[in-house]
């Protein structure tokens, strides 16, 4: 499949879910996908229990940034910042696609943190 397509598709879903539009949002994915959260142990089969999992978030994301999408053929990854109740968490998602739909997602997220002083003179400041 063409690139572009899926590129559009992305963009489309990042968009829906920033906006809270669940239908919208797993229309990206293939009836049996799988999503998996390392950090926690958990997989989520299929679409359905993945859409009904994110309607009953106790909350609404205040804040969604798309920081970078990346791929090409059937492997693409976002890089995101996700706020909930004003804690942000920064966030990557590797998308596995087969017939232009998600079959596997594998979902990171972090809490950022202070960066330690001691080597403050090789970085430079990005936030």
């Amino acid at each position: 499949m063409q690139e572009e397509p899926l590129l559009e598709a992305l963009n489309a879903h990042w968009r829906a879910s920033a906006a809270g539009d669940l239908d919208a949002e797993h229309a990206i994915y293939a009836d049996d996908a799988i999503c998996d959260y390392p950090q926690s142990g958990e997989r989520i089969l299929g679409r359905a229990n993945l859409q009904a999992l994110r309607g009953h978030h106790p909350d609404k994301p205040s804040g969604f940034d798309v920081r970078r999408i990346q791929g090409e053929g059937n492997l693409w990854v976002t890089e995101y910042e996700i706020t909930y109740s004003g804690r942000a968490f920064w966030t990557v998602s590797i998308m596995e696609f087969r017939d232009g739909k998600v079959v596997h997602e594998t979902q990171y997220f972090s809490d950022p943190f202070e960066a330690p002083g001691w080597r403050k003179q090789w970085v430079q400041q990005t936030a």
